[in-house]
């Protein structure tokens, strides 16, 4: 049994070099709009970092920012100080390893978008060509700081989701049709 009451994914939270280069990213390249700081130069003198965020009791936020991007979930995006701070970004096969996936109604216009305004674009776009997926094409883009986010279109839907639109069975979400694939 779940946790009462879950609704769903509220925000996802990552932790930047930068807040201001990120959110001129997140802004320009992914239309985000930033909604508000919550905080700035928040440290605390006990163990309350520890305690309660699992990082160095003495590790400071600079500050974080909520952003809203689309019709997905809301990001925070921090700027931590740290004296134990990894400052590598994990690879996707690392353990913690990540990335964020954004639909795109036109997968051609969208590399073509990322790579004329300087970013770091991976390989050619990639179609799924059975499975699933079939229907879906995926490409990986790099943010300034490192980390890996990714585009997805399937302007037809997949074979999963029209299967399970046929049969009236759980869709995952798509930003596309919310109020269809809300649960």
């Amino acid at each position: 049994m779940p946790i009462p009451g879950m609704r769903g994914m509220e925000h996802v939270g990552l932790t930047v070099p930068d807040i201001n280069e990120a959110c001129e990213f997140f802004e320009k390249i992914l239309g985000a709009k930033v909604l508000y700081t919550a905080a700035k130069n928040f440290r605390a003198d006990d163990d309350w970092m520890k305690v309660h965020l699992n990082v160095d009791p003495r590790c400071v936020i600079k500050e974080f920012r909520y952003l809203r991007c689309g019709n997905g979930t809301n990001l925070e995006v921090f700027e931590y100080e740290a004296p134990d701070q990894n400052k590598t970004p994990p690879k996707n096969s690392d353990i913690g390893g990540h990335h964020f996936a954004f639909y795109v109604d036109d997968m051609e216009a969208a590399i073509a978008f990322l790579r004329k305004n300087g970013v770091k674009v991976l390989g050619d776009p990639t179609s799924y060509t059975e499975g699933p997926n079939l229907g879906l094409t995926w490409c990986y883009f790099m943010a300034p700081w490192g980390a890996q986010l990714e585009i997805v279109s399937a302007p037809k839907g997949t074979v999963f989701d029209n299967d399970a639109k046929k049969n009236g069975t759980d869709r995952l979400f798509h930003p596309k049709y919310v109020a269809e694939t809300t649960i």
